[in-house]
């Protein structure tokens, strides 16, 4: 056991006095010491109910003769912390989330981990962790959030967001959108759309770094602390195979993920988190491979924002099983790669039904042929840039735009709801990339202002930072190089026209190269002053086109 190193032999008596005084008997500290890493808090809706998820998978590993030994994990709410400072520290937390348990790890010698997130970027930073420290691990989330309604329709985050750019332009009334807030997020949970967090639960299983039915039963079924049980059960299988998590997150099963990503149409931020993941596991995932498996992956779910289905309704419909099925009709997945269930990706899809053709469409009637990521390069964006197309109306998929610049997002949100932005603009927000935000904001209030007001038809986004899982319209993010290390984003002008061809893939500022070589030579950074953890990450972090790691 990794954990003998703690607690066998003469020279270890101190070390088994400490964990007698954490209250372990003799015959605990004799089994394997799994780690139970919980992002409980009281902040964040989708962690508020950790605390059953971290109790049940305790009983699972008991129940198989193991110890388990629970230690915390901070999770930030991307809700919460939108729009303001705050969302400098989102994917900041991801690294954090990743060191703190490679040191908990580390320090204590643990023989295996349940990992337990719920949010954007703690199940990226967990798998980053399981990568990095590669003991046997697996993932158990909290689950998603049901769906509200108002007003007869469903809602949920994205349409509260939404209602502020209704009021703004006049088609909501404060009491409406008093009455929305109220109704839209009914229960505790991941919020209800293919967001960034319920987008990244999905990867996991395409990973096969979870159980069946981890992405989508909902956060207040029953069913949800029963997996917990399971999963707690199934590390004690995984640690005495010796299975890692390298073994499994192997070359092929990042092209699953992939995969599966398109076929859901899932968060832009799934580019950024898979590479940074992959990049833990010593691959590299090249940018213009995301295009070739888009170029042949069939789009076959529309959840919120792209349509009107909610996890839930991927849960009624069969799950990640049953996508994973339906794609392995063209054989478009490696199956017979291991997961953490001990059976192969062919094995779990056996069985699997599709009862709804409507929520995860038929592999030969797809919503269309290509999937739900794009990623754009050209002069505006050499190292690439990357944009939700299944999100996108058709109208905007080819257009050549104005471009409205802004150094800031809240510049950009200012003139959006003052009424200055027009159809045919494109809103440019800049120095918000992962140096120069830093931390590289999540902009969900300018894009929902937009389709709220009715914009999102007919004005694009383009940015060095990020767009929400929650974002529908023409909303291009992880414009590479970011304009702090002087990419073309710094050198575009207001009026300037942009051409935008996300079927073709290209990202281009119609300036000749003279006037740009000139503009350069005069190039001004903006410079920001920083302290605390922001100024270190500046420091360390790499380009959003290699996953935003931190080095």
């Amino acid at each position: 056991m990794r954990s003998d190193k703690i607690k066998r032999g003469v020279t270890k008596a101190p070390h088994r006095a400490l964990l007698k005084a954490a209250g372990l008997t003799d015959e605990e500290i004799n089994r394997p010491l799994i780690g139970i890493v919980n992002s409980f808090n009281e902040i964040v809706p989708g962690h508020i109910e950790l605390r059953q998820i971290a109790e049940a998978a305790k009983k699972g590993v008991l129940i198989e003769g193991g110890t388990p030994l629970e230690f915390p994990s901070i999770a930030v709410c991307d809700g919460i912390a939108m729009n303001h400072e705050g969302m400098k520290y989102s994917l900041v937390s991801r690294e954090i989330i990743a060191d703190s348990i490679e040191i908990m790890v580390k320090a204590h010698g643990l023989d295996g981990m349940v990992l337990i997130p719920s949010c954007d970027k703690v199940v990226p930073g967990m798998l980053m962790a399981a990568a990095r420290v590669n003991i046997p691990a697996i993932i158990v989330s909290g689950g998603a959030m049901l769906s509200g309604k108002f007003n007869g329709k469903k809602a949920d985050l994205i349409t509260v967001f939404e209602g502020v750019g209704k009021v703004c332009s006049g088609t909501m009334t404060n009491e409406e959108l008093s009455s929305l807030e109220e109704s839209a997020c009914p229960t505790c949970g991941s919020c209800a759309g293919m967001f960034t967090a319920n987008s990244m639960n999905c990867i996991t299983e395409a990973l096969g770094m979870a159980i069946p039915g981890n992405a989508t039963i909902p956060a207040v079924y029953s069913e949800r602390k029963r997996l917990a049980k399971k999963t707690g059960m199934q590390i004690m299988k995984l640690f005495k195979e010796n299975v890692l998590p390298r073994d499994i997150m192997n070359e092929k099963a990042f092209d699953n993920a992939l995969t599966v990503d398109m076929a859901l149409g899932c968060s832009s931020n799934t580019v950024l988190h898979l590479t940074a993941i992959a990049h833990e596991t010593g691959i590299s995932l090249d940018l213009d491979k995301i295009n070739q498996i888009s170029n042949r992956t069939p789009n076959l779910c529309r959840l919120s924002p792209a349509g009107q289905h909610h996890i839930e309704d991927l849960y009624d419909a069969g799950g990640i099983v049953a996508v994973m099925k339906e794609l392995s009709k063209e054989d478009l997945l490696n199956l017979d790669l291991n997961t953490v269930s001990l059976r192969s990706l062919r094995e779990l899809i056996l069985k699997t039904e599709k009862p709804n053709a409507e929520v995860i469409a038929d592999i030969n009637n797809p919503y269309s042929n290509t999937g739900g990521i794009r990623i754009l390069r050209g002069n505006l964006a050499e190292d690439g840039a990357v944009v939700k197309q299944s999100a996108v109306d058709k109208d905007m998929m080819q257009v050549i735009a104005r471009a409205r610049v802004f150094d800031s997002e809240e510049d950009a949100v200012e003139a959006i709801a003052g009424g200055k932005i027009y159809p045919g603009d494109t809103v440019v927000i800049r120095y918000e990339g992962p140096k120069g935000g830093p931390g590289m904001k999540e902009m969900l209030t300018p894009t929902s202002m937009l389709a709220g007001m009715g914009l999102d038809k007919s004005v694009a986004l383009i940015t060095d930072g990020r767009f929400s899982g929650g974002t529908r319209g023409a909303a291009i993010g992880h414009v590479s190089p970011e304009a702090a290390e002087a990419g073309t984003i710094a050198l575009v002008q207001n009026g300037d026209s942009i051409k935008i061809d996300i079927i073709n893939g290209i990202l281009q500022l119609m300036v000749d190269e003279e006037e740009l070589m000139r503009r350069r030579s005069k190039l001004k950074l903006k410079q920001k002053n920083l302290s605390g953890y922001l100024k270190k990450y500046s420091k360390l972090v790499s380009s959003a086109s290699t996953g935003a790691v931190c080095d």
